[in-house]
């Protein structure tokens, strides 16, 4: 590996600088993500009309099986708020739903219920968007190592992120977003990438963290076993660059300071979707100063993949 590995894909701060035409592809792939997520509420919408069609009047709704979720929903209801809520709790609610707001509606009750539940299934929506652009950051992170790996004949393991199992190779398309950890051997050194981990050294979240043990040794209490800490912002908005970078910069001096103090000085690299100007310079100063380790725009395949082969072989 070179010296200075982020000089296999940088010249200057002019190549971390999100492109007009990167910004505009993001912006369609979190629209289509958008449409697609969406699906299952518009298939819930319709099935909620056709049963609540039944219905001559909206107080005859509550005599109809099957729909006590839907009118719930259409109260305003979240499925979270709804494990807190007793029977008399929801009742009260779907009544003063039908008093408030389908009643006065008339004979059009029906499409204010289906408006009134999209209304709380798009706020659900709004919810998970807000996290699609770090999922889809770290599935084509992901993606990139795993072709590194599978490039370079080394075996690979991946933890699923519910159950915490590992497994061997998967070639699924979007396995990666249920993804937690990927393991592999640099020659037979053993190498475990987590993703979301809380470093008790630093007590906060970091993005990826880069192990030198294998999963069933991993100590995260162990500074030593640190061999690099990143931050990945999968954020595709120009007008929250800077503060995503301003979050990753302070979390990225965070950890060099916490592990500082016990003598060490893992690796830290930075991986953006959006980076502006002003963001480029001060990221590539920090390159240059040697603070950063690496950096890399994440809408730049030839970044992605010189920043994957680098975590791959340290």
């Amino acid at each position: 590996m070179p010296k200075l590995p982020y000089r296999r894909h940088l010249v200057s701060s002019q190549y971390l600088e999100t492109t007009y035409e990167a910004t505009r592809a993001g912006f369609v792939s979190l629209a289509l993500e958008k449409s697609y997520r969406a699906t299952p509420f518009i298939a819930e919408a319709r099935a909620l009309q056709e049963a609540a069609s039944q219905a001559k009047n909206p107080f005859e709704l509550t005599k109809i099986t099957g729909i006590e979720n839907g009118l719930l929903t259409a109260a305003g209801l979240s499925d979270k708020a709804l494990t807190h809520l007793h029977s008399k709790n929801k009742d009260a609610a779907i009544q003063q739903l039908i008093k408030n707001f389908l009643d006065p509606a008339g004979a059009k009750f029906i499409e204010e219920l289906v408006f009134r539940f999209l209304l709380t299934r798009g706020d659900a929506l709004g919810g998970t968007m807000r996290n699609a652009g770090g999922l889809l950051a770290q599935q084509k992170l992901v993606r990139a190592i795993i072709s590194t790996l599978k490039i370079a004949g080394t075996p690979y393991y991946w933890q699923d992120n519910k159950s915490k199992s590992w497994f061997e190779n998967n070639d699924d398309i979007e396995f990666e977003l249920s993804m937690r950890g990927l393991y592999w051997k640099n020659g037979k050194k053993d190498r475990t990438l987590i993703f979301n981990l809380t470093v008790p050294l630093v007590k906060n979240n970091v993005d990826l963290c880069l192990f030198n043990s294998s999963p069933h040794n991993l100590e995260i209490t162990n500074a030593k076993s640190y061999i690099a800490l990143g931050e990945l912002k999968g954020g595709i908005d120009p007008a929250g660059a800077d503060e995503h970078w301003k979050t990753a910069r302070t979390a990225l001096e965070r950890i060099r300071k916490s592990f500082t103090k016990e003598k060490l000085k893992p690796h830290t690299f930075f991986i953006g979707a959006a980076i502006e100007r002003k963001m480029a310079n001060e990221i590539w100063n920090e390159l240059l100063n040697k603070e950063l380790s690496n950096a890399a725009n994440l809408n730049e395949d030839n970044q992605v993949a010189s920043i994957s082969h680098w975590l791959c072989n340290l």
